[in-house]
């Protein structure tokens, strides 16, 4: 039997229509209006296209939305500044500083100077550790969205086995953590894993964050298991034509849905839930700061 096709590009448009739901409560109740700032610095054309998408998502459900576009050269002192000057602005309730960072700015420096209230990307190092240690933070978006899709699909994940192929800052640490506080029991594999396939075959779950295209077959894929493919990755498609590319994730998708219980494509499975889970992690915050209830369904 094919896999239940876990549909991330409707299940994001629910996640936005709870969050505009939300919004227009905070505006009626209360007279406020969440407030996302996002920072973009340099002219990366792929950073440009995700910031034009997130604030055009932003207005549609009813925040305020502030970009702030900063020149490649821009100084490290001037780039504080602004954030020192959004930490301070009542009206701002998340801020976002876009990745990556022209060479001379540090990352590190950049997202530890972020409220790390407002720190919707979930990057900052005390959100890190309080996700880590099981308190209430801010999410990472991504895993959160990952979170969201397996607890749709499952109902509860306490108890399953989870196999986290990639062990990043972004996702692939974070989502290791987000499973084990829902009490999954949580392996995470990397490059560097013996016998990698034997590993990922006992799952329950996998998550498969490596940034390899089609990584992972369909022999690694325990029968019936849930596979959340992270990956975005462009590859040449010959059979298009000259010159074209297609988007593939990190597992191949055809023979890993042959075994697979439920599996997200690419394109449209985890990738339009990232913008959606910024858009409730502000939404998040904004509650918290007011001292409000936060939205259920939209946190972790």
């Amino acid at each position: 039997m094919p896999a239940t096709l876990i549909d991330g590009k409707a299940f994001a448009a629910t996640v936005r229509g709870k969050v505009a739901q939300h919004v227009t409560r905070l505006k009626d109740d209360h007279g406020i209006t969440p407030g996302l700032a996002v920072v973009l610095v340099g002219e990366d054309p792929a950073s440009q296209v995700y910031v034009r998408s997130k604030g055009k998502m932003t207005l549609e459900v009813g925040m305020n939305s502030f970009e702030h576009r900063l020149d490649a050269d821009t100084a490290e002192a001037d780039l504080l500044a602004l954030i020192d000057q959004l930490n301070r602005d009542p009206a701002v309730h998340g801020i976002l500083v876009q990745l990556p960072l022209p060479k001379h700015l540090n990352e590190d420096l950049v997202i530890n100077s972020i409220d790390p209230a407002k720190d919707v990307d979930g990057f900052h190092i005390s959100n890190v550790g309080l996700l880590g240690t099981g308190q209430k933070s801010m999410v990472p978006c991504t895993p959160l969205g990952c979170l969201m899709m397996l607890r749709d699909h499952h109902g509860t994940i306490s108890g399953m086995d989870a196999v986290v192929i990639g062990r990043s800052n972004i996702v692939g640490k974070p989502m290791a953590q987000l499973l084990l506080n829902d009490s999954a029991t949580v392996t995470i594999a990397h490059s560097r894993t013996k016998d990698l396939p034997e590993v990922v075959r006992r799952a329950d779950i996998v998550v498969a964050a490596v940034g390899r295209p089609e990584m992972v077959p369909g022999d690694w894929i325990k029968e019936g298991a849930t596979v959340i493919d992270v990956g975005i990755n462009r590859i040449d498609a010959p059979e298009k034509g000259e010159g074209k590319t297609r988007l593939v994730g990190d597992c191949h998708f055809e023979s890993c849905a042959e075994r697979a219980g439920a599996i997200t494509p690419v394109p449209g499975g985890v990738g339009p839930m990232t913008i959606a889970c910024l858009l409730a992690n502000t939404v998040t915050a904004c509650c918290r700061a007011n001292g409000l209830a936060e939205p259920e369904g939209l946190t972790a």
